[in-house]
């Protein structure tokens, strides 16, 4: 048992107590030796950024969407309705907000008209298109010999 007050708390320090250092005078004071030497990190350094950003592939698809559904003066509620999606998910599919399955995009594009493939043509010649106009060359500065488009499931 101890003897104690029921009241008061037993603290267990986690560290033990530093010990004062013995006063010396500057003269015979040794020179002071870290415990333990941290290694010096170089600052993080950022990759550069690219010069031109490529698009992404929903930002492309996206666009398409858009740009069809206004084509045919329909409104997000309307294509939303015809696909049996969300119209606040359809907005998000074509700002380039949600990455969409191949399902979404095929009933998205039905009820725009278009089939499955016809959107994803249409998808790749925007990409060809922004690829000639910026600086969308390979690193010896020769154009891309690719001139298809590879989708991966």
């Amino acid at each position: 048992m101890s003897n104690r007050a029921p009241n008061e708390a037993r603290v267990i320090p986690l560290r033990p107590p530093a010990t004062p250092a013995p006063a010396q005078t500057p003269a015979s004071a040794p020179a002071r030796v870290p415990q333990r030497a941290r290694p010096v990190l170089a600052p993080r350094q950022s990759p550069p950024a690219p010069a031109h950003r490529e698009p992404l592939w929903r930002d492309l698809v996206g666009d398409v969407l858009r740009r069809e559904r206004l084509a045919q003066e329909r409104t997000l509620k309307d294509v939303a309705d015809a696909a049996r999606i969300s119209m606040p998910y359809l907005s998000e599919l074509e700002r380039g907000r949600k990455e969409a399955s191949s399902e979404v995009l095929a009933a998205a594009a039905r009820a725009l008209g278009l089939g499955l493939g016809d959107l994803l043509s249409l998808a790749q010649d925007e990409l060809t298109r922004l690829a000639q106009v910026g600086p969308g060359r390979s690193r010896a500065g020769t154009p891309s010999r690719y001139d298809g488009m590879c989708l991966a499931a």
